[in-house]
């Protein structure tokens, strides 16, 4: 998900002016997660169709967000506990925003070929077009086929036009949960949920999300163990509950502020070049191109020796935007390990441009920096 221009101005309008009327949805009173809840969204995660299940990560080629798409496929395929592949319609790139592109590994038909009993799971991250005809016919064709289909983060709105939130519980990042239930009244909204699960389908919160519900399904595929020992080797917290403050993240007067005046400070804006060999671990590359092209202030770019495709750790063929001898960047990026490449990008750009542009991307990310 990712605010954009237009987005800020009507954000502002309605802290202003306040916001449209119209009856509201049902919303799930918020309740303390209890282990029962726990063992139970985690049971209805179980594989539901092979011991060693098959993933579709499921990108749109005319733009798919960055985060969402490049961690599940990450942490999936690190695990070892499934078949992962990175689908979208067309043959052509994958175009992620705001920041990198990659070449998916097979189109939606040769994937129909290779796997004629569908996916297991089938991952939908946000998308730049939620009502794509190709993208809602495979997602449905998926479901059908007994598929459990994730949305995460705003690819909820991706679920809500195929159809499957119809009567069910959801939620989503929180500047589109107002979106969300326009497009589906018998939704019923769930705060304080990182993620929600009912009848085969997933949704979850904003970007961050997308890490904690990667490791929820290594759990449901291969147990705890596996999901902790994971959890430890990429650096990311070993709570990976679908506990939430909903509460935590709005949009304020001062956030709205912020994304203006930098945005509008063009003068000041900044090319950051993030460089890209082989190997490179595209869950630290995800975390930080997506931080710096969220601050207002600038917008990553790869970088790599030539403009030929790399290979990421985890075998997605990347690519680069700039070959290094002709980019013009104004500032290289460090890339950190693994789930700690935010906490060092929030880090690189509150010293860089201020205590309110990391806040300002830790909300969007629905982050607690």
């Amino acid at each position: 998900m990712k605010l954009g221009l237009v987005s800020i101005t009507v954000a502002m309008m309605l802290l202003l002016f306040g916001g449209c009327g119209g009856a509201p949805n049902e919303i799930e009173p918020p309740q303390e997660l209890t282990a029962a809840e726990q063992a139970a969204t985690i049971e209805s995660l179980r594989p539901p169709k092979r011991t060693r299940p098959v993933i579709a990560v499921l990108g749109d080629n005319a733009g798919t967000e960055t985060t969402d798409f490049l961690i599940p496929y990450g942490v999936l395929k690190e695990s070892k506990v499934a078949d992962v592949v990175a689908v979208a319609p067309t043959a052509g790139a994958i175009q992620l925003m705001p920041a990198l592109a990659i070449q998916p590994q097979q189109t939606t038909a040769s994937f129909d070929a290779t796997y004629p009993r569908g996916a297991d799971y089938v991952i939908v991250p946000a998308m730049h077009q939620s009502d794509s005809p190709a993208v809602l016919d495979w997602i449905r064709a998926q479901s059908k086929s007994g598929a459990i289909i994730v949305g995460i983060c705003s690819g909820a709105l991706v679920l809500a036009e195929a159809g499957l939130l119809d009567g069910r519980r959801a939620t989503t990042h929180w500047f589109d949960l107002d979106a969300l239930e326009r497009r589906v009244p018998n939704l019923t909204r769930v705060d304080d949920r990182r993620y929600v699960v009912d009848r085969g389908v997933v949704t979850t919160t904003g970007v961050s999300a997308s890490l904690p519900v990667s490791l929820a399904l290594v759990e449901a595929i291969s147990g705890v163990p596996t999901a902790r020992a994971l959890a430890r080797e990429l650096g990311s917290s070993e709570d990976w509950t679908p506990r939430h403050e909903s509460d935590a993240f709005k949009l304020s007067a001062a956030a709205v502020g912020r994304a203006l005046s930098n945005w509008l400070a063009f003068w000041r804006h900044e090319r950051i070049g993030i460089r890209i060999s082989a190997d490179v671990d595209e869950i630290a590359l995800a975390f930080a191109a997506d931080a710096y092209s969220r601050t207002y202030r600038s917008k990553a770019y790869s970088v790599a020796a030539t403009m030929k495709p790399i290979e990421s750790k985890r075998g997605l063929l990347l690519l680069p935007d700039h070959a290094e001898s002709l980019a013009k960047i104004d500032h290289y990026a460090e890339l950190g390990g693994g789930a700690q490449a935010l906490d060092r990008a929030l880090d690189g750009i509150r010293e860089r441009y201020g205590d309110g542009a990391a806040s300002l991307v830790a909300l969007q990310l629905e982050y607690r920096d």
